[in-house]
This record gives C-alpha cells, structure tokens and sequence, in this order.
C-alpha cells in the first residue's frame, strides 16, 4: 500500500480487512467481502494475504507471491477491493493484532474498523494472540452459512468471552460460503472441475502455474 492510499484511509471512514491464506481465493471470499461492504456500508474492503500464518506452521502452502497475485488478480474488476501486503513483507509469523494495529494507526481516531471472518473462525477468537487488543480495536463481521445456528455460536462464545466482547461480533448470513480453499485444492489434484468456484483469472493462474497438483 503506497502513501496515497495511506492518506486515503486517514479520512473518516468504515474499513473492512478480510485477512486468509488465499491458497487459492475463491468466490466465497469475495461474494462474503462484497456482502459485508453492502451491509455494513464499508467504504472498502482490503484483503490481506496472510505472510505465515501460525495456525498453519508445517502445512504446505503456496507461495506468498503467488497467493497474493490470485488474490490481486480476483478484486482487480472491484474498484471498492484492495490487496494489502503488509503480511507478506512483515517478517516472523502473522497475527490479527499486528494487522489491525498497522491499520488502525493509519485512519482516523474516529474511522472504524471491521474485520471480516468466518463463523468458524470465530471460534477460534480466544486463542488468537492479544484477543482483548483485537475487540478494542475493531468489529468482528462473522460470515455464516444459511441455516448456520448462531445460537450455538453465541453458547459457545459465552464461555469464553464477555457479553462487551459479544456485541462486537456481528454475523453476516451468505449463501457461497459452502465454497472452500481446501476442497478446490482437492478438486484440482483430482482432475475434477473447479469452474465457477472461483474467478476465471485465478483458474487459468492455478492451471498455468501447475498448482495443488
């Protein structure tokens, strides 16, 4: 991110981070960021291709440049997406809470921040690194299945966390988030479509690149 888009941000504004491994992104994560800037009238989304990812130490990944090129390559037609590389150039391991402060150190005190997950990530809240840095510092927009039951979500969330911290998680119902990273890998190594499940940039980038074979 250059120094205008930096200046950009430090007006007055709702701004959505939708942070991932991206390997590879797919139409889920953009019908779910799309979804999230319409309802929560995001000034813009900025995706942020994870560098190395804690939770995934020892598991074999895409490189950062090539996922951070199928993620450029899936929101460059989206003037209100961005790409971030603040993960990738960060060196160690990336978490949320160094993501959010680099952020929030560039808006405005009165622009607000939203970080967009999955429902199923959200689980996972309590165990993420300064998870009380993270609720002062931005709004959890948890994305959900249809028919997902945001009752079992919140008995669960309970227990860990305060009913403060609650009101910071809002969910988001969308219908593509069926769609997975992990089974479009699958796909691939086993010669079966992937077509329509993510965009057709990335689809030609994965096949011209000899990935997830």
């Amino acid at each position: 991110m250059d120094t205008h888009e930096l200046m950009h941000l430090q007006r007055k504004k709702r701004i959505g981070l939708m942070g991932g491994t991206f390997d590879p992104i797919h139409q889920g994560h953009l019908v779910t960021a799309e979804a999230a800037r319409s309802e929560f009238s995001l000034d813009k989304v900025i995706f942020v291709p994870s560098g190395s990812p804690p939770h995934k130490l020892g598991l074999q990944i895409s490189s950062k440049e090539q996922r951070y090129l199928m993620t450029v390559l899936a929101t460059a037609a989206n003037p209100y997406f961005e790409v971030s590389r603040v993960e990738l150039d960060r060196p160690g391991e990336s978490y949320a809470i160094d993501t959010v402060r680099y952020f929030k150190s560039k808006m405005d005190h009165e622009s607000e921040l939203f970080f967009i997950t999955g429902a199923d990530a959200i689980f996972e809240i309590v165990t993420w690194k300064d998870v009380e840095g993270l609720f002062d510092r931005c709004t959890f927009i948890a994305a959900t299945r249809p028919g997902f039951n945001l009752d079992a979500l919140r008995e669960k969330l309970l227990k860990k966390l305060s009913v403060h911290h609650l009101k910071k998680i809002i969910p988001l119902e969308v219908p593509a988030m069926a769609i997975s990273s992990t089974d479009i890998r699958g796909r691939i190594s086993n010669n079966r479509t992937v077509k329509y499940l993510l965009p057709e940039e990335v689809e030609n980038y994965i096949y011209k690149n000899n990935l997830y074979k």
